[in-house]
């Protein structure tokens, strides 16, 4: 029985005259026969329209035949001397770096991979000159130093820069890897931590495309390359996006993944096939995929394959093997890679040793420009789809035997002086022999007149001016309105909303704006509803470059769910990584297309930090601008969600990222303080290379007017919300709580309970920002190295505060505790550490010791550790309030 039994059948008879027919062809021709002729009648099928599934593999050979490769645009012979000059001094360089210091850096990566690179500058990468976008390339970081021996080759990079590689504490020096922050003229995009490069790309292209269905840039000439090597391929979200590419048709988006086998400690795939396996993977997500695998010396050898015995060995021999084939005699692959089969064995017989050495150690597709060339001009010709073109090169290919296919050539820093006039010779550069007797190798430079540097300067006219390139024209956006804001700053009357709630309304109004709301980009991963967004579905539209496909099921509700190719809307899906990638293309479009854009990403503040750290340091690289929400934030508002869903460290996580400028506001007029203040030093006149981190509430509560004259308080990070009752004896015991976020509400719950119990009196402090006055401190404190008399803000605003400082919050005490060393007050505080519960809010905080009942309990015994209350009364207070401390 067959699965297709249950289809019906037009004309039994024909089916049955055709399988007759492939029966006979399996009995004369055997299997592998049987195999072509179906390939070949998939293929034209295909061509005929008909709706098959794509076959996962297909054989080991190049996906562009030879005779259908085109023609190669420019001059041979000056892209091959361009790249020997750029091989030579992107060895010389990290030589030398290790010779002085054994600062190190990689060689064999960009010696393997040098002509993927060279044929896509000399005839493929866009520049930004011609319309302020260009090509966005994703280069890998290992890489580097052939991309920096190009700027040097250009003339944008001199000797003396060249000689600081990895010397960057003076300030001139050059990025080990591609850093935006470290070179932001050169750099756009931080590929090092692998996996991102990948990931980012995607939403790269994704956003390119919204971009231009929005109307904000016409993004249509742009197309993003992502150069990845076959081990990075591991990496989850190196494929986690595939799948999105594809639904989205984004053929824009080029993947080059060079396959040489290796990784940074051996073999990628030892026992079976990189390049098949990758194949297979990405085709089953809807991706064109180019095979580019052998060099010219391989063609007639396979033209010679009559009965596909070498197309077969070389899909069945593992990788590892292969590489071991690279590196021995013609003895040895005569033995093992042909001894295997008859018609191999006559085969290999017809090779004399030196042609069997070119074709197992050198003859790669990724060596040979033309080759090279035919994928990439498959790969952009391509619609509907996004392309992977999969090249075979060697790692350490023209570095001599001590390096090509070595397992260690990852960790190998340096060649010999007997290795570079190898190198010198095979590259045919003209260094004389006493140039390389004594002292650091040297670095080669044809002449700014020279035919290469007048062809290479030619030929990056034509595609657009220089790259890799980071532009920045300065574009300021207008300042909004102060409506939105004031309608937080009035306060919610009597009506409880959450801090959560209180940001949305913001941004909706914000979104009307005449001349900035459209640059907003929500981003969502799938939390929308929960964070009270639904309203924006209406009017703002979900983006969706199909648009509407269908009639949602909602479509008689107000606020139904719309989807639209122009939505403004990123709704993600259920991923943080997915919607990070997004926001990170949103907070750079300043610099990669000239667009400001006001991203926010708003999500699980668990789920943020947390899971997407890395990211963020990506982020910061990068230089991104926008607003990162963590709603639901802290440890005990999250109720019946648990250990997984509470989070109390986020904070923390942020404030190791130097381009985070985190808040935990309390209340909504902070909010709008915070953003107001973001977007002045995002996106104003002198626009800064931060983020914004908040985290809100989804805890209702009356949101009250703002007090006078506490904006500067709000931005540095302290201000006193609430003085103790006037009505407090002169002599009563006194103490300053300072909390932030929802824990705001405990410290004036424990401010009255302190007053009304126990005499107490206790001034109450909001603190939106306990990493800020760290940072002030900080910075205080170095000042202070340099001889100058700086306070902390901390310090000031606290000095002569009556009594202990009790510090709480709904995060790790470690949050607040930030700011101790500065305090003059005896400091003690209260916070949430150890992993969530699901209960109630108040039995949760009860737990931790943050509800109010127990904030005033630590103040009480604060204060007795004073003798300004008895010891006596702490107990006293322990038993009235029913806490098992």
């Amino acid at each position: 029985m067959s699965q297709l039994d249950q289809l019906p059948d037009q004309d039994p008879a024909e089916t049955a005259e055709w399988l007759e027919s492939l029966d006979s062809a399996a009995r004369t021709g055997g299997p592998h026969r049987t195999a072509h002729l179906l390939r070949r009648m998939a293929e034209r099928a295909g061509h005929l329209g008909a709706d098959l599934p794509p076959l996962l593999e297909t054989p080991y050979v190049n996906t562009v035949p030879t005779a259908e490769e085109p023609a190669y645009p420019g001059d041979e012979e000056l892209d091959r001397r361009i790249t020997a000059w750029n091989r030579w001094n992107a060895a010389a360089m990290v030589t030398r770096g290790n010779q002085r210091g054994g600062l190190g850096g990689h060689i064999a990566t960009f010696a393997s991979a040098a002509w993927l690179y060279e044929t896509g500058f000399q005839h493929f990468f866009r520049g930004k000159e011609a319309d302020g976008s260009g090509d966005q390339l994703y280069l890998q970081g290992h890489a580097s130093p052939g991309i920096y021996a190009r700027a040097f080759l250009e003339g944008r990079i001199d000797e003396a820069r060249l000689d600081r590689f990895r010397q960057e504490a003076g300030g001139d020096g050059l990025p080990s890897y591609p850093h935006p922050r470290r070179l932001p003229w050169l750099w756009e995009f931080p590929t090092v931590s692998m996996g991102l490069g990948p990931l980012s790309a995607i939403y790269q292209a994704r956003f390119n495309r919204y971009l231009e269905h929005r109307g904000i840039k016409d993004t249509s000439r742009s197309r993003v390359w992502a150069f990845l090597g076959d081990g990075e391929m591991d990496e989850p979200e190196s494929t986690a996006a595939l799948a999105l590419a594809a639904r989205e048709r984004l053929d824009n988006l080029t993947f080059v993944i060079n396959c040489n086998l290796q990784r940074l400690d051996g073999p990628v795939r030892p026992n079976f096939k990189i390049v098949q396996e990758l194949e297979a993977q990405f085709r089953a997500a809807g991706w064109n995929v180019v095979k580019s695998l052998w060099g010219s010396a391989w063609d007639a050898v396979l033209a010679r394959d009559t009965d596909g015995a070498l197309v077969r060995r070389l899909r069945a021999v593992p990788d590892a093997q292969f590489q071991t084939y690279a590196t021995r005699d013609a003895a040895y692959v005569r033995d093992h890679f042909f001894g295997t089969d008859p018609a191999l064995r006559a085969l290999g017989a017809q090779l004399p040793d030196a042609d069997l050495l070119e074709l197992f150690r050198t003859s790669r597709a990724g060596h040979e420009p033309r080759k090279v060339y035919a994928a990439y001009r498959a790969a952009v010709e391509h619609e509907g789809a996004p392309t992977v073109v999969l090249v075979q090169t060697v790692k350490g290919h023209t570095l001599g035997p001590g390096f090509e296919s070595r397992n260690a050539n990852h960790q190998m820093k340096k060649l010999t002086g007997k290795e570079f006039r190898a190198l010198r010779d095979l590259l045919e550069l003209p260094i004389p022999d006493r140039a390389l007797d004594d002292g650091p190798v040297p670095y080669a430079h044809p002449g700014e007149d020279s035919p290469e540097v007048r062809y290479l300067r030619e030929r990056r006219a034509a595609l657009g001016g220089p790259a890799p390139a980071r532009k920045v024209t300065p574009k300021p956006l207008p300042e909004p309105s102060a409506k939105p804001f004031e309608a937080l700053q009035k306060g919610s009357g009597t009506q409880e909303i959450a801090t959560t709630m209180a940001f949305v309304r913001l941004v909706k109004d914000l979104l009307r704006e005449k001349e900035t709301g459209r640059r907003w980009v929500p981003v969502v991963p799938d939390e929308a509803r929960t964070f009270g967004m639904e309203s924006l579905f209406p009017t703002a539209g979900l983006y969706s470059p199909a648009g509407q496909t269908y009639d949602p099921v909602d479509r008689d509700q107000l606020l139904y769910y719309k989807e639209a190719k122009n939505g403004q809307i990123l709704n993600e899906g259920i991923t943080e990584a997915g919607s990070l990638a997004s926001f990170t293309a949103a907070a750079t479009s300043y610099a990669t297309h000239g667009e400001p854009m006001i991203p926010f990403y708003i999500f699980y503040s668990m789920f943020g930090w947390q899971r997407t750290a890395d990211q963020f340091w990506a982020l910061a690289d990068q230089l991104g601008r926008g607003f990162v929400i963590g709603a639901t934030a802290g440890r005990t508002t999250m109720t019946g969600e648990g250990l997984q869903h509470a989070d109390g460290h986020s904070h923390l996580i942020a404030s190791t990222n130097p381009a985070a400028i985190s808040y935990d506001p309390a209340f909504a007029y902070e909010i709008a303080v915070i953003v107001r203040e973001g977007l002045r030093r995002m996106y104003g006149p002198e626009a800064e290379d931060v983020f914004y981190y908040l985290t809100v509430y989804n805890e209702p509560k009356v949101q009250p007017a703002m007090p006078p004259g506490v904006e500067e308080g709000i931005l540095k990070g302290l201000y006193r919300y609430r003085e103790a009752a006037t009505g407090s004896p002169s002599d009563a015991p006194r103490l300053q709580l300072l909390s932030s976020g929802t824990a705001v509400h405990w410290a004036l719950d424990a401010q009255r309970l302190l007053a009304e119990d126990w005499g107490v009196a206790a001034d109450v402090w909001s603190a939106p920002s306990w990493t800020e006055l760290r940072r002030d401190a900080l910075a205080c404190d170095a000042a202070r190295l340099r001889g100058e008399d700086r306070v902390p803000y901390v310090t000031r605003a606290l000095h002569g505060a009556p009594g202990p400082v009790l510090a709480v919050s709904d995060w790790m005490r470690a949050v607040p505790d930030q700011i101790a060393p500065w305090v003059e007050q005896d400091w003690t505080s209260l916070g949430t550490d150890g992993f969530g519960l699901s209960d109630s809010r108040e039995a949760v905080r009860r737990h931790f010791g943050v509800d109010p009942q127990s904030v005033t309990v630590a103040a009480l015994a604060a204060l007795a550790r004073r003798g300004e209350v008895k010891p006596e009364t702490v107990r006293e207070a322990t038993a009235r309030y029913a806490l098992d401390f």
